[in-house]
């Protein structure tokens, strides 16, 4: 007799499954103890449900849900899977090894991109999320499916003198990845990781044809299995308690077991068979150091909590668990995690007792209650307020009917609630669709955003680092192994070392492009780092042909750099160029000196004409004057005195013009 806790005495006649099972049942009871009403009170606030509990008086009327807490986990997943997804491919791989082939490597890359995306791993990664935004901790359970891939293909009919449309049809292994419910999963409460567990359980409702599908492929043992009565601990919506056909309980457990309970187990499944022949081939060395090992890891398959379907020594050649589990913000000591449901849930029932209230006082003001003299109305009437309704009276109605004034809402109860929704962004993280925190007297300044984007990008730092070591990674390690264990042809690689890859997710992104294009508008085309920019806004937009954009300008680049005969040309033609300038620019300054010149006579002439159309009149006018008169000498006295003023203006004027 061994012993392996206070409580958990191995002995010759216990079974497997009851070891398991109490196991199981343990982990359970400290679990429902400590997590199962926090998570479905998480649950309900994330789906909007209303329940009793969350009346606060008993006059409370509103059973209103604020959105807050749905909108905070939404955009949080959003931001993961965009920092995750956002770019195209998810994680790469390098090799370890100093191998100077590095095409097995790039072959493997591509595959499991293409495997894992038709094992539609996006989306279940996504489900994985968003258990852990609201519960704290997102799990999911690796498995492996026998799948039949089918395509059109041509086949050869009539002595292969014709060719009709067919069908290929490719039976292989894949990989998928089915998320788990927080509340279906069942963990040693002293671990904090799925590693270092004694090991971990998946207790959930599945359909009975399933089981009965994986028992025909003889994955579990041909044994009746009937249906389990409902629980509602174990089923993902409340709606399914009440259904109880076709329902199996089913149990699997990924751990360490005692050997000799796995030994009897696997014996009493293979009794029909002649010969063990895992242990034909045991090595003598392994052997005795199974002897030595008390433990060892193994696969357990319980029905309704007594039916063994299936025991066997882990098979995965890592020796390696099926279950990856990341919380989204560590607890110090604790497998599970803090979610944003959790962050928010104090903000969150402070704003939906705020919203309650309100909404019941406006019902009040709107609706308000009516006093009534019973004794003025009439016998039998039925004293009820309704639009539409006639109320007899015996007198005056405004004596007889009056309603209570309870006065008008108060504002301060609509900013109490603006301000209880800013308490919920600030606990969880989340930014709303109304804008980014971060404002100053009411009006959002650079800094401010920048400081805010700044400490929500940090935050989702955090959980996207959380989730990639503890989830992402260790995830696309185990699908590559189980491919190259069970699908070698396919998967011929040996070596290799994963390196997951994301970013900052939309937010910073978005961040960065507003402030690379701001930069950009600061320099010119022909800058050295304008291209650059362009790249680097490129790189950083969520759009769908990002690489081919990408591809083009750097096309564009390469075109745009001239060889060295053309700059020889280039060169050659800017200097001929040069030259005909400065030509040109002689030409011109000469010709502005000849239109100056030209400018100089044209101003000397009109100023000069008026005097020279005076002395022509005068001598038109005299041109009949008697010679040697009086008259005409006076006349010529004048007319010399005329023309010497006149010769002396021209001088002035050629002297100031020279000027």
């Amino acid at each position: 007799m061994m012993q392996y806790g206070d409580n958990d005495t191995l002995d010759s006649e216990q079974s497997l499954e009851n070891w398991v099972m109490y196991k199981c049942d343990t982990w359970r009871n400290h679990f429902e103890a400590n997590y199962q009403e926090k998570f479905n009170e998480y649950y309900r606030l994330w789906r909007g449900i209303w329940s009793p509990a969350d009346s606060e008086r008993k006059s409370e009327r509103s059973r209103i849900i604020s959105p807050a807490l749905q909108q905070a986990v939404e955009s949080s997943v959003a931001e993961i899977e965009e920092a995750t997804f956002g770019r195209g491919r998810y994680f790469d791989i390098s090799d370890d090894m100093d191998d100077p082939e590095s095409r097995d490597i790039a072959y493997l890359r591509t595959k499991l991109h293409t495997d894992l995306d038709k094992a539609k791993i996006r989306q279940s990664v996504g489900e994985c999320l968003i258990n852990s935004a609201v519960f704290g901790t997102g799990v999911g359970e690796i498995v492996l499916e026998e799948v039949k891939e089918m395509a059109p293909a041509t086949q050869p009919i009539m002595g292969g003198e014709l060719t009709a449309v067919g069908v290929n049809v490719q039976e292989r292994t894949m990989v998928k990845l089915r998320p788990i419910l927080p509340q279906n999963f069942l963990i040693d409460p002293v671990a904090t990781n799925v590693d270092e567990a004694l090991g971990v359980a998946i207790d959930e409702f599945v359909s009975r044809h399933l089981v009965e599908q994986l028992q025909e492929q003889g994955v579990y043992k041909q044994v009746y299995v009937g249906s389990a009565a409902s629980d509602s601990d174990l089923e993902p919506d409340y709606d399914l308690t009440s259904y109880e056909t076709d329902k199996v309980r089913l149990t699997k457990y990924y751990g360490l077991v005692p050997r000799s309970l796995l030994d009897s187990s696997v014996k009493a499944l293979e009794q029909d068979e002649d010969e063990d022949i895992a242990e034909v081939e045991q090595p003598e060395e392994q052997k005795e150091n199974n002897e030595e090992s008390h433990y060892v890891e193994a696969i357990v398959v319980i029905a309704n909590g007594t039916i063994l379907l299936k025991a066997e020594e882990n098979p995965y050649m890592m020796n390696d668990r099926p279950v990856v589990a990341f919380p989204w913000d560590v607890v110090p000591g604790r497998f599970w995690g803090r979610g944003v449901c959790e962050k928010g849930y104090n903000s969150q029932k402070a704003l939906d007792t705020e919203l309650r209230a309100r909404i019941d006082a406006l019902s009040l003001t709107v609706h308000p209650m009516m006093a009534m003299d019973a004794s003025r109305l009439p016998r039998g009437a039925r004293p009820e307020v309704r639009p539409g309704k006639i109320i007899l009276t015996n007198g005056d109605p405004k004596t007889i009917l009056q309603p209570f004034n309870f006065g008008q809402v108060s504002q301060i109860t609509f900013e109490q609630a603006n301000a209880l929704q800013r308490m919920v962004q600030m606990s969880t993280g989340a930014i709303d669709s109304a804008g980014i925190p971060g404002s100053i007297n009411g009006e959002a300044t650079a800094a401010g955003i920048s400081m805010s984007l700044g400490a929500i990008i940090k935050r989702h730092k955090r959980t996207l680092i959380n989730f990639q070591d503890c989830f992402l990674i260790p995830f696309v390690k185990k699908a590559a192994c189980r491919y190259m264990q069970f699908d070698p042809e396919s998967y011929p690689v040996k070596d290799f070392k994963f390196n997951a890859t994301s970013s900052l997710g939309i937010i910073a992104r978005e961040y960065e492009v507003t402030q690379l294009v701001q930069l950009l508008q600061t320099m010119s085309q022909d800058s050295p780092l304008y291209s650059t920019l362009i790249e680097s806004i490129i790189d950083n937009m969520n759009l769908a042909n990002r690489e081919e954009l990408a591809a083009r300008l750097q096309e564009a680049a390469q075109q745009s750099q001239p060889t060295p005969e053309q700059q020889e040309m280039a060169m050659a033609a800017q200097q001929a160029q040069l030259q005909f300038q400065q030509s040109q620019t002689q030409a011109l300054q000469g010709q502005a000196a000849e239109s100056q010149a030209r400018a100089q006579k044209i101003v000397v002439e009109t100023q000069i004409a008026p005097q020279e159309l005076e002395i022509d009149r005068i001598k038109a006018v005299t041109t009949n004057l008697e010679k040697g008169t009086d008259d005409d000498r006076e006349f010529e006295r004048r007319l010399k005195i005329a023309q010497t003023m006149l010769k002396e203006k021209e001088l002035d004027l050629k002297a100031n013009n020279r000027g």
